[in-house]
């Protein structure tokens, strides 16, 4: 499950304002956070970038722990 709402509006970062930064469509974000749409790769790394996270904290995943 990609959690794209909840860090956007976490970051105090609007839908437009995300298109802007990331280059990816309103409608497609829309899409995407509703769950009815499962982006590229590609999207996802733009997203990630564009909102300062990694594409693994994105779609829901734990990092795993630095030293051991």
């Amino acid at each position: 499950m990609i959690r794209l709402r909840g860090i956007r509006e976490r970051k105090g970062v609007s839908l437009r304002g995300l298109k802007k930064t990331s280059g990816v469509a309103v409608a497609t974000l829309t899409r995407i956070e509703a769950g009815g749409y499962d982006p590229r790769l590609s999207t996802l790394r733009r997203l990630a970038k564009a909102l300062g996270v990694t594409v693994a904290e994105l779609i829901g995943e734990k990092s795993p722990k630095k030293g051991g």
